[in-house]
């Protein structure tokens, strides 16, 4: 059966779908000796030879793991600046995976890292209003006004956001800080440190502690365990897959 070469590529745990675009777009794959560029491209991946940088791509069994992100570390497989990234972490793995979404440089917590590509696209897609869950600390003590703006949603420059679901957690006078955990599905680059700017009480600590049915339960700073067979059915049914 035919498919198109990005999701052949995705299938094959080369990247993502959209990153095996960029791959595509940059001249790196060959379909039988022959560059292609096209996005639009469909091809057999039985019959014909696929190669990435000159390597044959080859059908690889998907895994999928939870990773447990600290500050400090890039979300992405190689960093020109040579500061540490998750593919550190990942360097005794038999299969090559690759994150799915982003955690910016500053902020820890839960990453889903595997190899299969549809299941990524999937869960990154905004129809799918996939719930992530973060752990925010603040400087000063927020008034409720301010965390009823989040939850009504709050504009940004690139649009308002969709409700949020807040929940105080702590009010701590002695270090004059809040503690509060927000729910969105939307993922915007840096979205929730840009909402508690908008409130004026910018984040000093943030962690993602859920995504759909996933949690950080039993995994510490810098770990990754596979996840269990209900875990990846959850996630899966999430995705619509």
């Amino acid at each position: 059966m035919e498919e198109r070469l990005q999701k052949i590529l995705a299938a094959a745990g080369v990247a993502s779908r959209r990153e095996a675009e960029k791959i595509i777009l940059a001249g790196r794959v060959k379909v039988n000796g022959k560059t292609v560029t096209e996005l639009g491209s469909k091809f057999n991946a039985d019959s014909c030879r696929i190669t990435v940088d000159g390597k044959a791509i080859t059908a690889e069994k998907k895994v999928y793991y939870l990773f447990y992100k600290p500050r400090g570390v890039v979300t992405t497989m190689s960093d020109p600046q040579n500061r540490r990234t998750v593919a550190d972490f990942m360097k005794d793995l038999p299969e090559r995976v690759f994150p799915v979404g982003r955690l910016d440089f500053n902020t820890e917590g839960l990453l889903l890292m595997t190899n299969d590509g549809e299941l990524a696209q999937k869960l990154m897609h905004p129809s799918h209003e996939i719930n992530k869950t973060y752990l925010v600390r603040v400087p000063g003590i927020v008034p409720q006004e301010k965390l009823d703006l989040l939850r009504m949603g709050v504009k940004l420059e690139d649009g308002m956001t969709a409700p949020a679901v807040v929940n105080l957690r702590a009010y701590d006078h002695e270090r004059n800080s809040t503690q509060f955990d927000i729910t969105i599905h939307e993922g915007r680059n840096r979205q929730v440190r840009r909402m508690c700017d908008f409130i004026g009480f910018p984040v000093r600590d943030l962690k993602r502690i859920k995504m759909g049915p996933l949690n950080l339960s039993g995994l510490s700073k810098g770990k990754y365990r596979q996840l269990s067979e209900t875990e990846l059915s959850a996630l899966k049914k999430a995705a619509a897959l």
